[in-house]
């Protein structure tokens, strides 16, 4: 009889290292454009909130393809939707800079996300099913740590190459990158040993969907993931125009250093584990998000090393308290967990994309100081709102 694998077998870190490459490139590619929107102001005549299309675009592509290929994927298998995926989402980094037409980038970028989709709507389902559960823990630790780090270099990395050479050259070693992941993919990811197609028809899934949507706690942690997401994506979106105006009037290169930040989420995620462990989830899920607050609210300083010490701030909170929310939807159903995860997934993106497209109005009126006064205190504002609604039901 075949056994999953385990930490000691040499499948395991085939599986490990190509899932977590894959993911690497898939969140780099998602988050990519998401320094260059100054640029595409410039080159494209756009208005400023119109260039934030370029990400929440892509992330409506991947909220359908998450719902659409987590069904797919539960009946047709989970390998052939990481590789499809893969694919899927570097050809657009090639076709993209071959037309000056910014209306094409939007709609490959919005089919480039449904793509994007395949690798999250199957990798944590495969893993779970071909690594034993002593290990399983390790192998998504390391898929969720590349999630972060390849959005961080992602953004970093088209700001430099976009500001020395261009956006289009970036896009270009993007999939030259993505073809790599795919080609590697292909070689080390063994076929699924112990997948079995679901029997259940897709009337079956909607209802479990439609169960959590009446679920009132559940709904309190699906908005939790919108706001907080609004938040943290609306400072990065509108950062790069802040920090390219006077009095900093940096470079685009210097600007995309500023998403080392991120680093900061390698580490919470796994420290937020450990602490919630020691001290209690929801304690230091409240914390994260208090944390995130002053973060944001830090980059109102003068300095430049305040930005900086704001966003490192805010990126360490916010990671420990999306993934403790995240935790929270586990425990708090008892069965159609995945479809529960999805759906939290799906706010979360929600959030993604609210925050690089909606908050445009309010930039323009109330620039830099009146965003951040928003973005602070929505989240404030909302741990309270929950607090209150649990007191009284």
């Amino acid at each position: 009889m075949q056994q999953q694998y385990s930490i000691k077998d040499l499948y395991f870190w085939r599986i490990t290292l190509s899932l977590a490459l894959a993911s690497f490139f898939v969140f780099a590619g998602m988050y990519a454009v998401q320094p260059l929107f100054p640029v595409f102001v410039n080159e494209f005549e756009l208005p400023v909130s119109a260039s934030g299309l370029a990400l929440s675009l892509t992330i409506a592509g991947l909220i359908a393809g998450l719902i659409v290929l987590g069904f797919v994927s539960d009946r047709s298998g989970r390998t052939i939707f990481i590789k499809l995926s893969l694919a899927g989402a570097s050809v657009p980094f090639l076709i993209i800079p071959l037309f000056d037409s910014f209306i094409l980038l939007l709609v490959l970028r919005l089919l480039q996300g449904f793509a994007l989709a395949g690798l999250p709507a199957a990798a944590l389902a495969y893993l779970s099913e071909e690594i034993d559960r002593r290990s399983v823990h390790v192998a998504i630790s390391l898929y969720i740590s590349s999630n972060a780090l390849g959005g961080m270099v992602g953004r970093v990395v088209t700001g430099y190459l976009t500001d020395h050479f261009s956006w289009e050259f970036a896009f270009y070693l993007m999939a030259l990158f993505g073809l790599v992941s795919l080609i590697v993919v292909m070689f080390m990811l063994p076929k699924s040993r112990f997948f079995v197609p679901s029997q259940l028809s897709f009337s079956n899934d909607l209802k479990a969907f439609s169960y959590h949507l009446k679920n009132p706690a559940l709904l309190l942690l699906f908005g939790l993931g919108i706001v907080l997401q609004l938040s943290f994506t609306g400072m990065w979106t509108y950062l790069p125009f802040y920090l390219e105006a006077p009095p900093f009037s940096l470079s685009l290169e210097a600007i995309s250093y500023t998403f080392f930040a991120y680093g900061l989420g390698v580490i919470g995620s796994p420290l937020a584990g450990w602490l919630a462990g020691r001290f209690g989830l929801k304690i230091i899920r409240l914390i994260g998000v208090l944390v995130m607050v002053i973060g944001i609210f830090i980059t109102l300083g003068p300095e430049l090393w305040m930005i900086v010490v704001g966003l490192c701030v805010a990126c360490l909170g916010f990671f420990t308290a999306h993934s403790l929310t995240a935790s929270t939807v586990s425990e708090q159903v008892t069965h159609h967990k995945g479809s529960a995860s999805s759906l939290y997934l799906v706010s979360y993106y929600i959030g993604v994309a609210l925050g690089s497209s909606a908050l445009g109005p309010l930039w323009n009126s109330a620039g830099w100081i009146g965003l951040i006064i928003l973005l602070g205190c929505l989240p404030a504002v909302y741990i309270v709102f929950v607090r209150v609604f649990q007191a009284n039901n």
